[in-house]
């Protein structure tokens, strides 16, 4: 089982930057893949990225390529999104979820361990 707590959310300018961190502990993370959803209300949910247990292989939403970048720390039991050029359209929660022994699936479904999320609120 693996505990998530997401932070870094917050209002911005359209064309800004933010930098979501996701705190996990439990003894799986490191053989966990990791993934950032987004929800608005009224929309279907997506996976705006993931990435697989050591990092090798990571997978973005056509909508935020090139402009956020998953990473993580498994010494310090993190996983980041850095998020740049944002629009009013990345308006959402974000949450981090993780996926035991999981190779860093886009879907949702995949995944069992989930943060409370964060607001990311983009003004235009």
């Amino acid at each position: 089982q693996v505990q998530l707590v997401e932070s870094g959310g917050g209002l911005v300018q359209a064309g800004g930057s933010l930098r979501l961190s996701c705190a996990a502990s439990g003894r799986s993370f490191s053989r966990s893949a990791v993934c950032w959803f987004r929800q608005t209300p009224g929309k279907e949910g997506e996976s705006a990225a993931a990435l697989s247990r050591y990092g090798g292989s990571a997978y973005y939403a056509d909508s935020v390529k090139g402009r956020f970048t998953i990473s993580r720390d498994n010494a310090k039991n993190t996983v980041c999104l850095q998020m740049s050029r944002l629009k009013p359209e990345d308006t959402a929660v974000y949450y981090c979820a993780a996926d035991y022994l999981g190779g860093g699936s886009s879907f949702s479904s995949a995944y069992e361990n989930w943060g409370q999320g964060t607001q990311v609120t983009v003004s235009s």
